[in-house]
């Protein structure tokens, strides 16, 4: 189908500045990216307004007749838009003409790409406006201010507005076929069956130019949505010759267009759509950025490069942890991909519970991290300027100061209850908001609040604290105030103030956006672009910072940095790379996805980065080790200089020593017959000649032969073993258990119910002199039982080096501690 027919067959005038006059509905990625809907609202996806969708459907068969430019009586007219100021009692909504503008609002990381392409290349004037909170619905509202909501409700009414003739209404039995096509497009957002959809649009096409009629309609730009949504994995098939009948129509609609769907997907999808002028429509948009995984891309809505700044803003109130250290990694990504920069911020708005270590501890892990931050900013540095915006918000008559006791401020705003001072008068706000601020008796049974709506359905909407009375002394500035903002009063105002343009905030705060824009537009400032993303769930883990502190306050752990907590110190001195958690969490991208995650993925990760690389050495377990005797072995002890790593010269070399009686593990002695030929890993094979065992039955010795021109690929068991002398370093090989019991605690369960008792089980051993070398940090395998980290290195012959065991994302049973005792 040559360009020319595509356009002629819809009476179509070629492309204007506001785009090609055709029309096309929404499917973006995913199911909810692919067609903007959402279910959280509770609506369905036909959520109209009631008086709107009412008046809609009443005027439903005149309308049609004039879409299709046909009268009721008959005839002929040349396709208009139709003109809906006629004297039918239709509202506002449905009086649309030529020129009039409407807006299109949706969230900004879940643009309607269908209703948008839809709107452009039917020539109707709109202007895109991405401030809706993550999860809502696109809309569209018009100039009179009435709305109309959901995906394909925008999606049908576009089509119902657009001068391409048959864009949507047609037959009923057309129309219906339509209608079937977008509810069929919700397949391509199920991986498993994206490509069976695929298979089956491709057969559908093999006696059909359109996917409805012998014109296009929006069941074709919504199918065709879905698949430039899909991004890579589409291109990939589309680059094949599986589907030749979907390639050919895919490309006859972007050959047609464009010019219009290059800059859409270039603006809504990015680097990652098929549209072949994607590039050259927008020059500020991402060409070639670092993927965060394999083939994949994560794209941050109406980033420009070179003008895009982050914050990374933790509390210093505790050590990052895991959790943290996603939002900071998204940060650093995102800044790295558009060219922009991160500011360090420490929110630093509750004395009680901050301290100078805290800021000192996470500066050190944000390093580890590899955080390249602009500046080092604190909330604090912007205090007396929130203090002046508070006064003027009050002036304004959007704060007020109340003193209701707080038990009863928080039933008052889950029942929606007005304060009783909410409406008292700016000066009676003003002469509370001064005893506040000079910390009076009376001011500390104060707070300000803001003025938003009581009756939101949204809590966080009720009017939420603005200050707190507090006398604690800050840990920067002393004692010089007297009242504290909160966060949700100080984040909006230093994120507009410092020049944010991206605020990056976990799905947890997602009934709080409204919240954060709405104070932004009250004190006056643009709104700041949200980006939302899971918060980092792990099974056996508490993220809680107050959790935390139990914890260390009551000596279960040794520290912050407890190689049994979560936080960054504590999982890098457990023995993960950084690299290691870098990956595990740029892999998930800005999954907004809430999965309760196993740890073993993130040490399997941990395993491939350390196991090609790190130097090998050997240990025996102290307890019941046998002592092997071996008749022809070396009269005299002798050395040979061997690789630390077979594979990896850069390991390097270790010193092994050989004698005539040599130490195994008592577990691998049990398993020897007499007269079984053995492997002694590095040496050769062995014949166990005899075995001498106590009354209980226990091995207590073995003596044997070498064997060395035996083949250690006929012998079953391999075995590690120390020389027979004083040279051998003693160790404490160290595991540690999960700090909880339960995979996951229920909102109302107490964390002290599910404490693990038995946490750390230390076991003593023997292992060879090359150890002494190792220093602090040093990760190694010992064969055989696993990989571990340097905690204490050797200091002398009577103290152990502590070696940290190191997970490789082999499940294990929580409770194997469980016989031991202890607390620890």
């Amino acid at each position: 189908m040559k360009k020319e027919d595509l356009r002629s067959s819809q009476g179509c005038g070629g492309i204007t500045d506001r785009g090609c006059r055709a029309r096309g509905p929404q499917l973006i990625l995913g199911l909810s990216v692919i067609l903007g809907i959402t279910h959280s609202s509770g609506q369905s996806q036909s959520g109209v307004d009631a008086d709107s969708g009412r008046q809609a459907r009443n005027g439903l068969v005149r309308r049609r007749a004039r879409l299709h430019g046909v009268p009721a009586s008959g005839g002929v007219e040349t396709a208009s838009f139709p003109n809906w100021h006629s004297s039918d009692s239709l509202s506002p909504i449905s009086r649309w003409s030529p020129g009039m503008e409407f807006r299109i609002l949706f969230p900004s990381d879940n643009p309607p790409l269908a209703v948008l392409v839809a709107a452009r290349i039917s020539g109707v004037a709109f202007s895109p406006d991405a401030t809706l909170s993550s999860g809502s619905p696109p809309m569209i509202v018009l100039p009179d201010g009435l709305k109309l909501k959901g995906a394909f409700v925008l999606l049908r009414y576009i089509g119902r507005i657009s001068s391409i003739a048959e864009f949507y209404e047609r037959g009923p039995f057309e129309s219906g076929k339509i209608d079937e096509w977008l509810e069929y497009v919700a397949t391509f957002a199920s991986g498993s069956e994206f490509q069976g959809a695929c298979n089956y649009v491709d057969q559908f096409l093999q006696q059909h130019t359109f996917l409805v009629g012998n014109n296009l309609s929006i069941a074709d730009i919504a199918v065709w949505s879905a698949l430039a949504g899909a991004a890579q994995r589409w291109e990939s098939l589309r680059k094949s010759k599986k589907y030749q009948n979907l390639v050919r129509w895919f490309n006859s609609i972007l050959d047609a267009y464009e010019p219009v769907l290059g800059e859409l997907i270039a603006t809504y999808i990015g680097k990652k759509s098929s549209a072949k002028a994607a590039t050259k429509v927008n020059e500020h948009q991402v060409s070639n950025a670092t993927p965060v995984n394999a083939g994949s891309e994560v794209d941050l809505p109406y980033a420009e490069v070179g003008k895009v700044r982050l914050r990374f803003a933790p509390e210093p109130s505790g050590f990052l942890h895991i959790g943290h250290s996603k939002a900071a990694l998204l940060n650093q990504y995102f800044a790295d991909r558009y060219k922009g920069e991160v500011i360090l911020r420490f929110d630093d708005t509750n004395p009680d519970k901050e301290s100078n270590e805290f800021v000192d501890n996470l500066l050190k892990d944000v390093q580890t991290l590899g955080i390249k931050y602009k500046a080092v900013t604190y909330t604090s540095d912007y205090f007396q300027q929130l203090l002046e915006m508070a006064e003027k918000l009050i002036r304004e008559g959007k704060a007020y100061v109340d003193d209701t006791p707080r038990d009863q401020m928080r039933e008052e705003r889950m029942n929606g209850i007005e304060s009783k001072h909410r409406n008292n008068t700016v000066e009676e706000s003003l002469t509370l908001w001064m005893e506040m601020i000079a910390g009076s008796e009376r001011g500390k049974m104060c707070c300000l609040r803001g003025k938003l709506d009581m009756q939101d359905p949204n809590k966080s909407l009720r009017d939420p604290v603005y200050y707190r009375c507090n006398d604690t002394a800050h840990h920067r500035i002393g004692s010089t105030y007297k009242l504290y903002p909160t966060y949700d009063f100080a984040c909006p105002f230093v994120d507009a103030v410092e020049g944010i343009t991206h605020a990056l905030r976990s799905s947890e705060y997602h009934d709080r956006n409204d919240q954060y824009h709405w104070i932004q537009t009250d004190m006056g400032f643009p709104k700041v672009h949200i980006y939302e993303f899971s918060r980092l769930n792990l099974v056996y883990t508490l993220l809680s910072k107050r959790k935390l502190l139990w914890f260390v306050q009551n000596g279960l752990v040794e520290g912050w940095d407890d190689p049994r907590f979560p936080t960054v110190q504590g999982i890098v001195r457990r023995g993960l790379k950084i690299e290691a958690l870098i990956q595990f969490i740029l892999e998930q991208g800005a999954s907004k996805n809430l999965n309760l995650m196993e740890w073993d993925k993130l040490w399997a990760i941990n395993k491939k980065l350390i196991d090609p690389i790190c130097p090998r050495h050997t240990a025996i377990i102290e307890e019941r080790r046998v002592l092997l005797t071996l008749s022809n072995g070396p009269e005299d002890p002798f050395t040979r200089v061997i690789p630390k790593h077979k594979k990896c010269e850069a390991a390097g070399i270790k010193v092994t020593t050989y004698t005539k009686r040599v130490w195994i593990d008592y577990a691998d002695a049990e398993l020897i017959s007499a007269n079984e030929e053995v492997t002694l890993m590095d040496w050769g094979n062995s014949i166990v000649k005899n075995i001498e065992k106590d009354q209980q039955g226990n091995v207590i010795s073995l003596t044997g032969v070498l064997h060395l021109e035996g083949s250690v690929k006929t012998t079953k068991l391999k075995l590690t073993w120390l020389p027979d002398t004083d040279e051998l370093v003693k160790l404490s090989l160290v595991d540690f258990d999960f700090i909880i019991t339960k995979k996951k605690l229920e909102d109302d369960e107490d964390f002290v119910d599910v404490v693990n008792p038995c946490t750390k089980k230390v076991t003593s051993a023997f292992g060879d002199s090359n150890m002494r070398d190792l220093k602090r940090g040093d990760i190694l395998q010992l064969e055989r039982k696993g990989y571990f980290r340097c905690d204490v290195p050797f200091g002398s012959p009577t103290e152990p080096i502590v070696l940290f065991a190191i997970p490789d994302g082999k499940s294990q049973p929580v409770m194997r501690f469980a016989a031991l005792n202890g607390k620890h």
